[in-house]
């Protein structure tokens, strides 16, 4: 959904009860003292047992009998949450409906606390949602009469900061406002001493009901059963805005939709054959072709498209923005879009992934792409793989044409037959495509079972779908392995003993296989044992394994066996099940280890590739690796929105190469609060000279160049991103269509390539200052010229929490990576 867009439902189609809870009474109910109080000295008070009656009225009137909640006598708290369900239902309510709720104690006769009215529908006709805080009317029953008299909302002229706040909180808890586990617990402590100080100064004169509405996907808007009007809201003589719904935005309207069949008649053929675009049609037409894929064409973008449809067959990027011109519903329009796709320039790979897309529901669309597909060879169909097996949630069936088309693939190169065997086979844990993707396992392994012996001595079919099979029976054995070393008390040392005493034990036959098992993340290589005596658990809250397999060449091979985390979202990572994979294992140390133990990253350096005649003491060609090595990792953080960067998590081999891991937040998440648009910590910048050497230029001009090539791969990456968006991976599955949005933005297609150079170096200038401390002095400066922490008042802590609040509803920047 996009920003301009409003979804919603209609009250008259919601067939469901009226439904809500009732939670707890605020404030101190004003009971006398109990008689032995006063006898013996004692301050305590008489409980009451209270009750709240629920009635709702319509138009004034009442509808339905009354609902009281249970008695609740374990004050002074009184806490019913009760969920109440009236025979009511939301299609039956009206503009003016209203519900009424009543306090009754029981502990002095038939006493009546207070009560309080609420309106369902505010002055927009949009069905109130979430929490209420009513303020009750002591002594008097809620009234539900239009208008009411005993509102329970509380006039304008009297609401304060706490009810400003509270409003934020109903935000908060409806999902408007992004969660932030450790802000929100700041943000919440505070907001509790506010209330206290509050409490105590303006005392405790008013009681408050609190109510939570039932919530919906999308908003509710009042419409009456069998109308096709909303009644108007009174139009006063102010300047205010007057917001009207009106029910036929989104419509098609006929008279512009019969215009338009008229414009596109297929009669018309013979003139547009022949038709050719003027200057400035033409430079319209580049424009739309520059268009990322996740762009909707307009209208007139459209009909530009399909006027000059015959003079753009020769300009192959022209054909997948023509194909969103057709109109497919129409049967005649439709067989020419795909008589002139045929006859179309042949596309690139890459324009063929956008056809895999969602958007793209032809089964004769789908099938064109996979022919272009067809020409890609294994290496770079391997690069596309994943993607691949995730657009087979968008086709019309199980057999589909891509299907059969990456088994057949399969079943001639072994590495791709392992790698689509484990993208499918993780795809069964998802309840809504399981089948599909099961129909696609068996077709892999019924086609493989069938194979003879290779004329090169390869073996058959059979063998080879076993050495796969056994891929799984040992990945299950890595999970029980992790599981019994996790259960084993005391610190990391002590679970790598257990480790080791399993495989030399009880798991012996770990070390040495039977026959060789095809690694599963290098099918091309044999594996034949587990080294005991190299392989250790990191010291993680997982204590995920690493590895060392001996080889069929008498070599090894070193990998990482994570438990118990979802990190298909992970570069060079081999998921094995929903929480398990495995990882490559590359020899580095973490900037963190590296600092601690030799303070600088060149004196790191320095032990391994020293050169008195060097810059810093190491040579050129070690601090080059760095500097690329660095800009590299910057750019693509900054695109693809890795979150979650630290010391700890940025690693450097010993050639000066850095890489980051550990891609548990990506595409804009980030638990750290305002994070730096780059990932770039100061100590690199140290270890380049610092801000002001001629290297951190070198740096900063990789930094441009590098970004200007992937801008110019942005179509290929955003559609490789568009095909995951079905996926059930976290952080994609949360709001894939805001996700790819981002991702466009980081591109910044609106510039060219000088003015991309100006964007990024600002990028740069601003991350290093945030990191260098700058931003931290702004802040500083800004809360010493408050004066002493003791000295400051009790606005200026509700301004610090109100910024709080406004940072949060805010989006956090967005940043991310791969690996170069």
């Amino acid at each position: 959904m996009t920003g301009n867009e409003f979804r919603f439902f209609l009250s008259c189609d919601i067939n469901l009860p009226v439904t809500f809870r009732i939670e707890r009474l605020e404030g101190n109910l004003p009971f006398p003292k109990s008689p032995n109080s006063e006898n013996n000295g004692s301050a305590e008070d008489v409980t009451g047992e209270l009750y709240v009656e629920c009635a709702l009225h319509i138009d004034g009137a009442p509808f339905g009998l009354p609902t009281r909640t249970r008695l609740e006598s374990m004050g002074p708290s009184y806490c019913w949450n009760e969920l109440i369900t009236l025979t009511a239902k939301y299609r039956d309510l009206t503009a003016q409906s209203q519900l009424t709720f009543t306090v009754w104690d029981l502990s002095h006769g038939e006493g009546l606390i207070g009560g309080a009215t609420i309106i369902l529908f505010n002055n927009k006709k949009q069905l109130k949602t979430g929490k209420q805080k009513l303020r009750l009317w002591a002594g008097k029953e809620a009234d539900g009469t239009f208008p009411t008299s005993t509102p329970g909302k509380v006039p304008r002229h009297e609401r304060g900061e706490l009810e400003r706040l509270e409003k934020l909180v109903n935000k908060y808890e409806r999902g408007q406002i992004q969660r932030v586990d450790w802000l929100d617990r700041l943000t919440f402590k505070t907001m509790e001493k506010i209330k206290e100080r509050e409490s105590l100064k303006n005392g405790s004169s008013h009681l408050y009901l609190v109510v939570d509405f039932c919530s919906f996907e999308h908003r509710v808007v009042f419409q009456e059963s069998g109308a096709n009007f909303v009644l108007p809201s009174p139009i006063a003589s102010t300047n205010d805005i007057v917001i009207v719904w009106d029910p036929e935005v989104g419509k098609v309207n006929p008279s512009e939709h019969k215009q338009l069949k008229l414009a596109r008649s297929l009669t018309r053929g013979v003139i547009d054959r022949d038709l050719k675009p003027s200057s400035n049609e033409r430079k319209s037409i580049q424009r739309i072709l520059k268009y990322p894929p996740t762009r909707t064409l307009s209208g007139d973008d459209r009909q530009l498209l399909w006027k000059f449809r015959f003079s753009l067959m020769s300009e192959k990027r022209a054909l997948t923005k023509f194909l969103r011109c057709v109109e497919w519903s129409d049967v005649q329009e439709a067989k020419q879009g795909l008589e002139l796709m045929g006859k179309w320039e042949t596309i690139d790979v890459c324009d063929a992934l956008e056809l895999l897309s969602p958007v793209f529901e032809s089964e004769e669309v789908r099938a064109y792409a996979v022919s272009v597909l067809e020409r890609a060879d294994d290496e770079e169909l391997q690069c596309y793989l994943l993607q691949l097996v995730q657009a087979l949630r968008f086709e019309r069936s199980d057999k589909s044409r891509l299907s059969q088309f990456l088994v057949q693939r399969a079943l001639s190169n072994i590495e791709l037959a392992s790698f689509l065997r484990w993208y499918v086979a993780v795809e069964l844990y998802d309840p809504a495509y399981a089948k599909r993707f099961y129909c696609t396992y068996e077709i892999l392994e019924e086609n493989m079972m069938k194979m003879g012996a290779g004329a090169n001595g390869e073996e058959d079919g059979f063998k080879r779908w076993q050495s796969l099979v056994r891929q799984t029976e040992l990945t299950a054995q890595l999970c029980s392995i992790t599981r019994d070393v996790r259960n084993v008390r005391g610190n990391t040392q002590k679970k790598i003993e257990k480790l080791r005493q399993l495989l030399s034990g009880l798991l012996s036959e770990l070390t040495y296989f039977d026959e060789p098992i095809r690694s599963p993340l290098t099918p091309g290589v044999l594996i034949t044992g587990i080294v005991p005596s190299e392989s250790s658990i990191f010291k993680s809250a997982l204590h995920p394994l690493r590895l060392t397999f001996k080889t069929a060449n008498g070599g090894t091979s070193k990998i990482i066996f994570k438990k118990g985390d979802d990190i298909r979202q992970d570069q060079l990572v081999l998921a094995t099940g929903q929480d398990e994979g495995m990882l490559e294992f590359i020899p580095s140390h973490s900037l963190a280890q590296i600092l601690s133990e030799h303070r600088s990253i060149i004196s790191y350096l320095q032990n391994f590739h020293p050169d008195d005649n060097g810059p810093f003491g190491i040579t050129a060609t070690c601090l080059e690796t760095f500097i690329k090595s660095c800009a590299g990792y910057s750019v693509i953080t900054y695109i693809l929105g890795i979150g979650d960067r630290h010391l700890d998590n940025l690693l450097l081999r010993n050639d000066g190469s850095l890489f980051h891991v550990d891609f548990g937040f990506i595409l804009g998440r980030d638990p750290k609060p305002f994070p730096p648009p780059m990932k770039l910590c100061k100590e690199m910048v140290e270890a380049m000279g610092g801000a002001e050497s001629q290297y951190y230029t070198r740096f900063k001009s990789y930094c441009c160049e590098a970004y200007n090539i992937l801008r110019k791969s942005s179509n290929l990456i955003l559609n490789l991103f568009y095909l995951m968006a079905g996926s059930n991976i976290p952080d994609i599955a949360s709001d894939p269509e805001k996700g790819i949005l981002k991702l466009q933005e980081k591109f910044r297609l609106d510039l060219d390539d000088e003015a991309c150079i100006h964007f990024f170096q600002d990028l740069i200038n601003e991350s290093h200052l945030i990191l260098s401390g700058g931003f931290c002095c702004i802040i500083c400066a800004a809360l010493s010229s408050l004066g002493s922490w003791n000295s400051i008042s009790n606005e200026v802590v509700c301004k610090c929490v109100n910024t709080l609040l406004l940072f949060h509803s805010f989006e956090y920047p967005f940043k991310t990576q791969y690996n170069l």
